[in-house]
């Protein structure tokens, strides 16, 4: 696609000279002695001139040669030609999204004036809330997900063959024994359990995978929940044959989106074989038929999986828009250091709705009622390796139920350091009739805001600043309204 950016970049640039000098196609068609047709085609990126015909615009146009045929852009247009010269375009597959490249180029050449503005605000926006490479590419991916409601066929029927090919009994739960038996007789691996503790600066990687002596290297640490998941996902990188991958967990380093887009492949296919779609619909289609909520059933058939809460909270945003229709939900993840005020989101989903709870950059503080933040404070105190609880958040601004379920677990590589993992639901008529529980009024309701800053709760006792955003949109409404009547009253 190279040279077709070339051919764009000469296009926007010569669409830009003709407007300049108040000249129609038609117009540079006369003064050229060249087609109005071939022109457009020109402008429009289909096709680059040859030297005489660039040599004729030169001169008919009063712009240097080289200057027509330079890749540089003036700053009108500057902010396209780096986004066409860089490797954005070319490491994201568009066709993911089921965009094509030479359609994102017509919307360029169709209306550069428009793309430059959308282009420029973007990169600001980037720029002011520091948005990396990463956080693009991360975004790209959730974006991904939510396209698709969280659920791949593919990946759930590669886990059922992998199943049947190697006897694993799907009806039981997966150790991580069987798994490793599988990495090492099959696929040739080597565990090493001993390394990654003689090097403290690697103390938050949980897995490193040296590929030349296909050497896996486990942190000391690590239960049994996470070294099951780890070698799942080593499985499904060798199974469904994936070689541009990353090397540790967590990630620490990428060169490309394949990479990133290849690790979450890698990681739901981990997921669903863990925690197996038939399995766990079972279980929580007889969770759901309660007509009150049965924490200790909830609990069990968490623990009924060798899988972290995470995994089984990341595998019901795969199972409840499939199974049974609920595809209005979030996820988010917490982290939280006890006796801190502060309350970081790491990881968010948001499924076929733009739901209130999403990551703010600008250091405003999270609604303390949340219950992803009550269960954080919760286990700080208590020091259990989980608590959980469930609450009905009432999102006042937005006039929105949602049923929430909160864990929290304790940090096993970072001391009196804690994380939440939440999955909320909207409150409709379909989430009604899945759920029979859902009028248990034993279930705490809770109105919520999002931040305290933006926050319109009069009474709240956690609050942690003022409404300030609130109170500067009053004022404004108030000046707004005053300067209409004066508007009025002297017309």
């Amino acid at each position: 696609m190279e040279q077709d950016y070339i051919k764009l970049i000469f296009g926007l640039k010569l669409k830009q000279i003709r407007t300049d000098k108040n000249l129609s196609l038609f117009g540079l068609s006369k003064l050229t002695g060249l087609s109005k047709s071939y022109l457009n085609e020109i402008e429009k990126g289909k096709k680059y001139p040859k030297p005489d015909k660039i040599a004729v615009l030169s001169e008919k146009l009063d712009v240097p040669y080289d200057q027509m045929v330079s890749l540089k852009l003036d700053k009108n247009l500057a902010p396209i030609g780096e986004l066409l010269q860089s490797k954005i375009l070319k490491e994201i597959p568009l066709d993911l999204f089921g965009i094509k490249e030479s359609n994102l180029i017509d919307i360029v050449a169709n209306a550069p004036a428009k793309v430059n503005a959308f282009v420029s605000t973007i990169i600001e926006i980037a720029k002011h809330y520091n948005f990396s490479r990463e956080s693009f590419f991360l975004a790209s991916v959730r974006s991904f997900q939510e396209a698709n409601n969280n659920y791949f066929e593919d990946l759930e029927q590669g886990v059922l063959r992998f199943a049947k090919s190697y006897q694993v009994d799907l009806t039981m739960p997966i150790s991580s024994k069987e798994l490793e038996e599988i990495l090492v007789e099959e696929y040739g691996y080597s565990i090493n359990e001993n390394e990654l503790g003689k090097h403290e600066a690697l103390g938050n990687l949980r897995s490193v995978f040296v590929p030349k002596s296909k050497t896996l290297l486990l942190a000391n640490g690590i239960d049994e929940p996470q070294r099951t998941f780890i070698f799942a996902k080593e499985i499904a990188y060798n199974y469904l044959e994936i070689n541009d991958r990353l090397y540790t967990f967590p990630w620490i380093k990428f060169k490309s989106f394949d990479q990133v887009l290849n690790n979450f492949y890698a990681s739901y296919f981990a997921g669903a074989l863990i925690l197996p779609k038939a399995q766990l619909s079972t279980k929580l289609e007889a969770l759901f038929e309660q007509d009150t909520f049965d924490t200790s059933l909830f609990l069990k058939t968490m623990e009924s999986f060798n899988a972290s809460p995470e995994s089984f909270y990341q595998r019901l945003t795969n199972i409840l828009p499939k199974t049974f229709n609920i595809q209005d939900l979030f996820f988010l993840r917490f982290t939280h250091k006890a006796n801190s005020d502060k309350f970081y989101l790491k990881k968010e989903l948001h499924l076929a709705h733009q739901h209130s709870p999403r990551a703010n950059e600008t250091n405003e503080h999270y609604c303390r009622r949340w219950v992803a933040l009550k269960v954080l404070e919760d286990i700080g105190k208590s020091h259990m390796d989980h608590e959980f609880d469930i609450q009905i958040s009432n999102y006042v601004s937005d006039d929105m139920k949602y049923l929430v379920l909160s864990s929290a677990t304790r940090d096993p590589f970072r001391d009196n350091q804690y994380r939440s993992i939440t999955i909320g639901l909207l409150i409709n008529k379909q989430l009604e009739r899945k759920l029979h529980f859902l009028k248990d009024k034993r279930i705490k309701t809770q109105e919520v805001g999002v931040t305290c800053e933006r926050c319109a709760i009069t009474d709240c006792k956690v609050r942690q600043v003022p409404s300030l955003a609130l109170e500067e949109a009053y004022k404004n409404k108030k000046i707004e309204t005053i300067v209409d009547t004066l508007n009025d009253k002297f017309s």
